[in-house]
């Protein structure tokens, strides 16, 4: 399995989380909650870090079982519309910058 990582690196303005959040959970989930062959979409709001460490208000991991599977997503048009309502979130809401990492996951329970 890999799961892709969006980063969202930056800021909200505290008077602005909790619309930020609302915004990402009703407008954005639902999108990637269809992208084709993931296995599970996790989004993460930061509520604490460790001192000096950078912000990331955002963490988003969708899974999938492969690469093929990561790449037919991509291409998807709940991609496409995801992008432009990331877009008008991020310019209402955010600043920073949003990057992206691939990572194959390693899972030990128990």
């Amino acid at each position: 399995m890999i799961t892709r990582f969006a980063l969202f690196e930056g800021t909200v303005a505290p008077d602005n989380i909790k619309a930020f959040r609302a915004a990402v959970l009703e407008q954005l989930v639902p999108l990637w909650r269809q992208f084709p062959g993931n296995s599970d979409v996790r989004v993460m709001f930061s509520d604490d870090r460790d001192e000096g460490a950078p912000e990331f208000p955002l963490i988003l991991a969708i899974s999938y079982p492969d690469m093929a599977a990561m790449e037919a997503a991509l291409e998807s048009p709940f991609r496409n519309q995801s992008k432009t309502v990331t877009g008008e979130i991020t310019t209402k809401y955010f600043d920073g910058r949003i990057h992206h990492h691939v990572t194959q996951c390693n899972e030990f329970i128990g």
